[in-house]
């Protein structure tokens, strides 16, 4: 019979963690992806490209939801099975809450796998891909601009236009619009121009042409006509990144045993890369923390067909103080290295207090009755 149960309830715990994680996934990388969307095809390059780019992102934004789905189902399957009495028929039989704990502790095992290939496996692998398709973008620049008869959107508030380009590489027709201070936008056209790349910059040569400045603030346009004019057009094909941090995209091999030699080489300071390391794994231990913590902090409550709405919230309250936590060790560790420990506690305390609820749940506190009359 508790085989059976623990079957059913690792199912059921799995079918709303894959359920929690793609919506969550969905929405974070709908906020994410449009700014990435309107840059790369506004620059001409195909949905293809942002479909590479954003399948680059995605073990680091799987990572990101990972805690607060592994929360979701938790607390979902677990209120579900009290508010239909399940949990209580398996109490009357005797079960205690340890027991009736064993299939969350082995989904919370089997979330810290998949979090563990994530964070120290997939998503440094993914981010150093990321980096180097995007230096190939961003050295693709020229070509990208290269369009004749075409308004071309590198960025926000940037318009570039060339009317067409000779054999020999003579832009004609030039314009181009940088609004992206909206109180002194400019405006630079010219019969004729030609591209010059120089070291990691590229250069746009006008001739013959003229640039209109407007000032809001004072109300004031003025025109400049001259002979050549050079714009550093490189500045309007910055990609917006996501996560562009070589830190980041170091394998977690060098970081166990390369610490030393990048040290050495001056690249990163032994606060970084410990920072960097704890906090992978640091990631690993929380989704365990959560997972009991929603389970255990509901097993406190006394049953009820409305729900746990206590129970959930404090739960909820619980995780938040732990993330924070979290999130506050960096500062430390960056500074103290020997001090890697710290990024752990959030997860000792999270299991510590998980422990008391479990506790709790099996002795329950009885309040003191009242002398009969």
């Amino acid at each position: 019979m508790f085989a059976r149960y623990d079957g059913y309830v690792l199912r059921q715990l799995i079918v709303m963690w894959s359920f929690f994680t793609l919506v969550l996934a969905g929405v974070f990388w709908i906020s994410r992806s449009i700014g990435l969307f309107s840059t790369l095809l506004g620059g001409g390059h195909s949905p293809w490209v942002f479909f590479e780019l954003t399948a680059l992102t995605f073990p680091t934004l799987l990572r990101t939801v990972m805690p607060m789905a592994i929360f979701a189902a938790v607390v979902y399957v677990t209120n579900r099975l009290r508010r239909e009495s399940e949990l209580v028929v398996m109490q009357a039989t005797g079960a205690s809450p340890m027991r009736l704990a064993r299939p969350v502790i082995m989904f919370a095992a089997l979330a810290a796998v998949m979090v563990a290939t994530l964070t120290t496996v997939l998503r440094p692998a993914s981010l150093a891909a990321f980096e180097e398709r995007e230096a190939e973008l961003e050295q693709d620049l020229a070509a990208k601009l290269l369009k004749e008869g075409t308004f071309l959107h590198p960025m926000d508030g940037v318009v570039v236009y060339f009317g067409t380009i000779d054999p020999t590489g003579t832009l004609r027709d030039v314009y181009i619009s940088d609004r992206r201070v909206a109180e002194r936008p400019q405006t630079y056209t010219a019969s004729q121009a030609y591209l010059v790349q120089e070291n990691d910059a590229i250069y746009v040569v006008m001739v013959e042409g003229m640039v209109a400045r407007y000032n809001a603030a004072a109300e004031e346009l003025s025109a400049t006509w001259f002979d050549d004019l050079t714009v550093d057009i490189s500045r309007y094909g910055d990609l917006e990144a996501t996560d562009h941090d070589s830190l980041r995209a170091l394998p977690t091999s060098v970081l166990l045993r390369g610490r030393a030699e990048l040290v050495a080489q001056g690249s990163y300071s032994e606060g970084q890369l410990v920072e960097e390391l704890h906090e992978r794994l640091s990631w690993v231990g929380i989704c365990v923390a959560v997972a009991l913590i929603g389970f255990t902090a509901l097993m406190t409550g006394a049953h009820s067909r409305f729900g746990l709405w206590t129970q959930i919230c404090l739960a909820f309250v619980i995780l938040i103080g732990v993330e924070a936590a979290r999130g506050g060790a960096s500062g430390l560790v960056l500074e103290t290295p020997d001090l890697w420990w710290i990024y752990h506690l959030p997860t000792v305390a999270g299991c510590l207090v998980a422990g008391a609820f479990l506790a709790m749940a099996g002795r329950p506190i009885r309040m003191p009755r009242r002398p009969s009359s």
